[in-house]
């Protein structure tokens, strides 16, 4: 894992932090990082996931997004089995946004059961459409489930990004925080969180979900095949 990830655990709540000091890109370096620190959380009662100030995660590593189309397709599917694997765990998951967050780290965002975010001049949203790339079956279907329906256009189509509280009235966030507050206030619902029945928690949030990670799951290697483009 090297310093790219750390997690820390107190009173049952595991900290996990992101943190490559510059955007915290989702790298394949990141992300078998974060894959290892989940296998080490399993224990606990719930999980904070954050950022580094300024930084919750910049999406996927752009020099491997424009290094070719079977590159950008490799990390992207590698970056699916993480947000799969974050949106379906059984535990009570809260993420404390501490900053940017975009294309990838806006999904990252909406795996959280509960999602903070830091007040600032912070962006947070889906800009695949801006950048010329076509928006992941994925990132659709985590919109469709955790956006405000009159916001899905603007948020997926039209590329919009959002400042914290215009991300808390598009579906984002649920609330904004001060920064000397947000760790704190993220670890204190997840210690609430974990305070519930593990079995019907987990059971619950499987019956919840369980139609999109379906779709998602058996789309994955058909829209890795249109995000590489014809004859690829």
């Amino acid at each position: 894992m090297g310093d790219l990830v750390t997690c820390r655990v107190a009173d049952g709540v595991a900290v996990v932090r992101m943190d490559d000091g510059k955007a915290n890109a989702l790298s394949h370096e990141m992300i078998d990082a974060v894959m290892g620190v989940l296998d080490d959380a399993a224990p606990e009662g719930a999980l904070v996931l954050t950022g580094r100030p300024g930084r919750f995660c910049g999406g996927f590593d752009m020099k491997v997004m424009m290094s070719g189309p079977a590159a950008a397709a490799g990390l992207v599917r590698r970056g699916a089995d993480l947000l799969l694997r974050l949106y379906e765990l059984p535990m009570p998951l809260v993420i404390a946004c501490t900053g940017h967050a975009v294309a990838g780290g806006a999904l990252l965002v909406l795996t959280g059961d509960t999602r903070f975010g830091v007040r600032g001049d912070f962006r947070i949203g889906l800009n695949e459409v801006a950048i010329g790339l076509p928006l992941p079956i994925l990132a659709g279907a985590f919109a469709r489930d955790r956006l405000h329906s009159r916001h899905l256009t603007a948020a997926t189509i039209q590329a919009a990004l959002y400042d914290p509280d215009a991300a808390v009235e598009a579906g984002y966030l649920d609330r904004v925080l001060d920064g000397e507050v947000l760790e704190a206030t993220a670890v204190d619902e997840a210690r609430r969180l974990g305070t519930l029945s593990r079995q019907a928690y987990a059971e619950t949030k499987k019956l919840m979900r369980a139609a999109t990670i379906e779709h998602v799951r058996s789309t994955l290697d058909a829209d890795m095949a249109r995000f590489m483009g014809p004859g690829a």
